[in-house]
């Protein structure tokens, strides 16, 4: 097992999550700080999300896991939501601040 090409997939995968209020991917925003497989093909995906009270974390959540397990090897998947460091505009890609207009 490859783990670096598995990250590099996985994260290709969560680029396919987009957040439902923002309608860009999880990863250009910047809302992703980790991905972890343990040599068993579990996954362990540390990220926040955009505000605290987020109404929708519980669906990001199934998006998340569901894209994870979509790469070849993954078994199971756990989503580790942190709020530290918090989130902020300056965690977006080029692409996310163009795409929202922020400059």
């Amino acid at each position: 097992m490859d783990k670096e090409k598995m990250k590099e997939e996985v994260m290709e995968a969560l680029e396919t999550v987009e957040d439902p209020e923002l309608h860009i991917d999880i990863v250009n925003l910047g809302l992703v700080y980790g991905v972890d497989i343990d040599d068993e093909g579990n996954s362990t995906i540390t990220m926040t999300l955009t505000s605290m009270g987020c109404p929708l974390a519980g669906m990001i959540n199934e998006m998340v896991t569901s894209a994870v397990k979509s790469v070849e090897g993954i078994k199971e998947v756990e989503v580790n939501i942190v709020w530290n460091p918090p989130w902020g505009k300056e965690r977006m890609s080029r692409y996310a601040k163009m795409a929202l207009g922020i400059h």
